[in-house]
């Protein structure tokens, strides 16, 4: 029976592989979509348009302006005269920052007297605005503390004094690409199973299928172990890339992001051979894997944290393998995780795979019957 098995899988590999669109499917945009995501996706901000309204003639307002302008974080491209141009400048999206500098900076900061200075963000975009408000505050503090030094004044009384812990330069890439990871690794495999059994509906050679003398089960792990194969070979390739190509440090144990990694292919096979059992052509099986594929990724904590969310959500995150593997995934890369760091993460998996097989199975001897 065993034989009987591997020859429906090598049958199953081989239908994906000879076919150039599924080739296409498996090769082609996932390579695209981890490069485009890999550069495009990014929380740091560069080259920010901004424009300076400079009303104090001192050295000290120079130094500040050269200082923005020699931020990689800012792109000065407008010098004002005056403050009419500030609105239909932000209103056209033409800077996201302006610096308002008054008359009197350079002599409040010789006579020791406060000298705020103004900064107008485009706030039509909150998270952009809060990071542009960030990188501003970080050089004016510069500013501040090496005026300090430079003309006798005291130091501010409390100091930020910013380390972070396994991304010390707060690259957003070393956040992004590992999640990029599991997230091609799930939707080319749900994409792969959940064709399978739907390609034989479509094709007329299900029930030829049915009449050979391989039990349901032994048709079952012949539709999904090449899932599993080609979503371990996926990610593999995935990993590969974030290490040689993209430069994410992977610092915790091998054994351990591929253990969990299994866990994490076999539930998304499982789930897969749910809507494959359910979808009588590969149209409705490819809605059906988008339909869960969209909100497993928002429910993930891939993009915004998990904690941020309602309790009732919250809950829900707990039946969304997705979930797990993401902190396996950035555990072993960033924070060096090995396997007793990240039991927690493991057995939720292998319960969720459990139930999704056996689901399918059920829902694969109804539909039979």
């Amino acid at each position: 029976m065993l034989q009987q098995v591997l020859a429906l899988i090598v049958k199953e590999l081989l239908a994906v592989l000879r076919d150039a669109k599924s080739r296409m499917v498996l090769i082609g945009p996932p390579l695209v979509q981890l490069l485009v995501f890999g550069y495009g996706a990014t929380f740091d901000l560069t080259h920010v348009k901004m424009a300076i309204y400079d009303q104090d003639p001192g050295a000290a307002s120079r130094d500040l302006v050269a200082r923005f302008a020699g931020s990689p974080s800012f792109q000065v491209v407008a010098d004002l005269h005056s403050a009419q141009p500030i609105d239909a400048l932000i209103d056209s999206r033409q800077v996201a920052l302006v610096l308002v500098i008054d008359r009197r900076f350079t002599r409040d900061l010789l006579t020791h007297r406060p000298a705020p200075v103004q900064v107008i963000v485009d706030g039509r975009n909150s998270n952009t605005a809060l990071l542009i408000e960030g990188y501003a505050n970080a050089i004016l503090t510069d500013f501040s503390l090496a005026w300090s030094a430079a003309h006798g004044d005291p130091p501010p009384p409390a100091l930020l004094d910013l380390r972070a812990r396994f991304n010390p330069t707060l690259n957003s890439h070393w956040f992004i690409v590992p999640g990029i990871v599991a997230l091609l690794t799930q939707v080319v495999t749900l994409l792969v199973v959940g064709l399978s059994v739907a390609r034989e509906r479509e094709a007329g050679t299900f029930d030829q299928l049915l009449v050979t003398p391989l039990r349901q089960v032994d048709i079952l792990l012949g539709k999904g172990l090449p899932g599993v194969l080609i979503g371990l070979l996926e990610a593999s390739v995935s990993i590969g890339a974030a290490v040689w190509w993209f430069s994410v440090p992977l610092r915790g144990s091998l054994p351990a992001l591929y253990f969990g990694l299994t866990l994490f292919v076999i539930a998304v096979t499982g789930i897969g051979l749910m809507i494959s059992s359910l979808a009588v052509t590969q149209q409705q099986a490819l809605l059906g894997a988008f339909l869960f594929m969209v909100p497993s990724i928002i429910l993930s904590g891939f993009a915004t944290p998990i904690a941020n969310m309602p309790f009732w959500m919250q809950t829900l995150t707990l039946i969304n393998p997705l979930r797990y593997f993401l902190v396996i995934v950035r555990g072993v890369f960033l924070q060096g995780a090995g396997l007793s760091m990240l039991a927690q993460q493991f057995w939720p998996m292998a319960v969720i795979g459990l139930i999704s097989l056996a689901a399918a199975g059920w829902l694969f001897r109804k539909r039979v019957a």
